[in-house]
């Protein structure tokens, strides 16, 4: 059975690829999970590279987007570096990425028919009611990506027992200001997908609020920051709001701090 531990680290392979000894670093500081970001590539080859690297971590990713691998690719792959500690998060991507974006649910479900994998060893890149339900459904959990704490509260309840591992994207910085400022030159992409814009009206938050790359409620509410212990706290709240495991994306390092923090 995969054990994910209660906090692991999201990064972008793109980011990472040349930074396999700092994953074995964050396993030694005791994060459960490195989850492999940013739409890697069907043969799985920076998986395989941190699975060598590391000894008990838990490597995922986060996601392999469906318009961009072939599932008979993926499972040649799984197959191929035969792991237990390796698990496929897959999503649908963004209308204005994947050219071929039509049907999301439809390429996704598909995706999944075709996916020779075992089912414990998927989770889903699910944000809205729908692909929650299929997360629960079809696969292990579901892996949610910037959402707020309210979301993982909702999702808790339409995932019942299944896993739910929302990444949490933070900030280590005390002043305020220079966080949001941090958080929001990091964040203006996603400010332009409308999966992300929409789930963020969905709890609550206004027009006004996703416009000129987010309020500051908004920001502060998708981008915990603080010192190390504040973040921490902002962390745990998502495992009382339901989440089994958090994805901790911080947009300044201090992994170290905030594994101390943790209590990790």
């Amino acid at each position: 059975m995969t054990t994910f531990g209660t906090f692991g680290v999201w990064g972008p392979h793109q980011a990472w690829a040349g930074r396999v000894d700092e994953v074995a670093e964050l396993e030694r500081l005791g994060y459960g999970t490195f989850w492999v970001g940013g739409s890697p590539e069907a043969d799985l080859a920076l998986p395989e590279q941190l699975l060598g690297a590391t000894t008990t971590m838990t490597i995922a990713t986060g996601i392999l987007n469906v318009w961009q691998t072939e599932p008979e690719d993926v499972a040649r792959s799984f197959d191929r570096i035969a792991d237990e500690r390796l698990v496929l998060g897959i999503g649908a991507g963004h209308r204005q990425v994947d050219q071929a974006y039509e049907k999301p649910y439809e390429k996704l479900t598909n995706y999944l028919d075709r996916l020779d994998v075992p089912r414990e060893k998927v989770v889903l890149a699910a944000l809205g009611p729908r692909v929650l339900k299929l997360a629960a459904e079809r696969t292990a959990g579901a892996h949610p990506y910037l959402v707020p704490k309210a979301h993982t509260e909702h999702a808790r309840g339409i995932l019942g027992d299944k896993l739910l591992a929302p990444e949490v994207t933070v900030v280590v910085e005390e002043d305020p200001a220079e966080a949001r400022k941090i958080a929001r030159e990091q964040l203006a992409y996603y400010f332009e997908l409308t999966n992300y814009t929409s789930n963020w009206l969905r709890w609550g938050f206004t027009e006004e609020d996703v416009a000129n790359r987010g309020s500051d409620d908004l920001i502060d509410a998708l981008v915990p920051h603080g010192n190390p212990g504040q973040v921490a706290e902002k962390l745990r709240a998502h495992l009382d709001a339901g989440a089994d495991h958090v994805a901790v994306q911080s947009l300044n390092g201090h992994y170290a701090e905030l594994a101390a923090a943790l209590g990790l």
